[in-house]
């Protein structure tokens, strides 16, 4: 790797590239990289050994970070009757029926996850187009479609977050800031290495993860191998 800018010939003291971590190791590393004018967000990248042209090989799912991500999540519920008013009471941050839906299809799109309850789904599908692009359309799979949606909200706001595998087999989460105590990011991406596992398809044959790296908003990936990893 050649780095060019001053700022990027900096990493080169803060770690070996041609060098596999442990994530203890590599959470080590990148609190020496250079700073930047943000709180950047530590990712995790995972390469899978999927076949995604296969329907049996999709890795999907739901975990809960035990220190959260580092912002606020804005979370607009789609519900009518009591559950509108159990989905406030439990800190929704926007909560309608047709109205909202009428809102987000003239543009609206304040919030950064979205819950529904299966009798809102009908109506909520013509915001396809506008939702679907954000990876926000409520579904069964990842537990957004519900009738518990105080149960839900309150998991959004502690740190819930959905993963799923793309075209290419990849996944990357965002499991913190870097302002994070290391232990807490640590704790973090251990719950998602296991939620991973957890869902490997039973097609699948072997190691389910091939390769993972670590990376901040601005920084370079650091290779990572844990157990069970290539």
């Amino acid at each position: 790797m050649v780095y060019t800018s001053k700022r990027k010939k900096s990493f080169s003291k803060s770690f070996e590239t041609d060098k596999k971590y442990s994530l203890d190791e590599a959470l080590a590393c990148i609190e020496k990289f250079p700073k930047v004018k943000f709180d950047e967000t530590v990712e995790l990248h995972f390469r899978l050994n999927l076949n995604t042209k296969e329907t049996d090989q999709t890795v999907r799912g739901t975990v809960i970070l035990p220190h959260g991500v580092g912002k606020k999540v804005r979370v607009a519920v789609f519900c009518k009757g009591e559950l509108a008013q159990k989905a406030q009471d439990a800190g929704a941050d926007l909560v309608g029926d047709s109205e909202l839906i009428e809102k987000v299809a003239k543009g609206f799109q304040d919030f950064d996850c979205v819950v529904a309850t299966p009798d809102m789904m009908r109506d909520l599908s013509k915001l396809g187009k506008i939702l679907g692009p954000r990876g926000l359309m409520p579904s069964p799979k990842a537990g957004t479609v519900t009738q518990d949606v105080e149960k839900v909200i309150k998991e959004l706001k502690a740190g819930r977050i959905e993963f799923k595998a793309d075209k290419q087999a990849g996944i990357h989460v965002g499991i913190g800031k870097r302002s994070f105590d290391k232990n807490k990011l640590l704790e973090n991406a251990r719950q998602l290495l296991e939620a991973i596992e957890h869902a490997k398809p039973s097609a699948v044959k072997g190691n389910l993860i091939k390769t993972m790296s670590l990376s901040t908003t601005m920084g370079p990936g650091l290779a990572i191998v844990e157990a069970g990893v290539n």
